[in-house]
């Protein structure tokens, strides 16, 4: 794609770098920032590098925040007995957009991927098994995608877990295999964590 601008061409093709946008849909949202007033745009572009150089990890959950520690963890309602760990942030807004679960979060930051040169040592599960040898937590709740790398990190947890006093399940396969949690609807998403089954037997089916 030739475009008659360097500029542009700069602008295009650091918008193409986006997940799911490709040259042409970020040619076209790079003319429509054209068209707005510069203020607009300015500000747009101030938010993105006040994000990226503000934004927090969670101290406890490792989820995104604006402080140390986030507004789950940080809120006295919440029962810190009953982690539900999940993959990253959007299964955290997933799963509180359900208004069912009141327990608290672990944000591992992935799952486990051979292929993607993802292992154990690159997640969050040493800083799990630390909450839980604490003997604070009553359950863990595994809520990760339904998929085989889902099912190997779920595996991998309950191996470093099952010699503790914990009670560990897993969200009912209402979400439907090899699909990821944030795209399951809210009613399905729901019935799922008021559902969860025993991990034990969640494995032998």
């Amino acid at each position: 794609m030739e475009l008659p601008s360097k500029l542009l061409e700069n602008a295009v093709n650091e918008m193409a770098q986006l997940p799911g946008i490709g040259k042409r849909t970020a040619l076209r949202l790079v003319l429509h920032l054209l068209k707005q007033p510069l203020d607009q745009t300015e500000a747009l572009a101030e938010a993105l590098a006040t994000m990226r150089k503000d934004v927090q990890f969670c101290r406890t959950c490792h989820t995104i925040s604006d402080d140390i520690i986030c507004t789950i963890c940080s809120n006295a309602a919440r029962d810190r007995s009953i982690i539900c760990v999940v993959e990253d942030v959007r299964d955290v807004m997933a799963i509180e957009n359900t208004n069912m679960f009141k327990g608290v979060y672990h944000v591992l930051g992935g799952k486990i991927s051979p292929i993607e040169g993802i292992g154990p040592s690159q997640l969050k599960i040493t800083s799990l098994v630390e909450k839980v040898k604490e003997g604070s937590v009553s359950e863990i709740i595994f809520a990760l995608s339904s998929t085989m790398e889902g099912d190997t990190t779920n595996f991998y947890i309950y191996k470093q877990l099952k010699d503790f006093t914990v009670k560990m399940s897993t969200i009912a396969r209402g979400i439907s295999v090899g699909d990821e949690l944030e795209y399951a609807d809210e009613i399905t998403l729901g019935r799922s964590l008021l559902h969860r089954i025993p991990f034990e037997t969640a494995i032998k089916q």
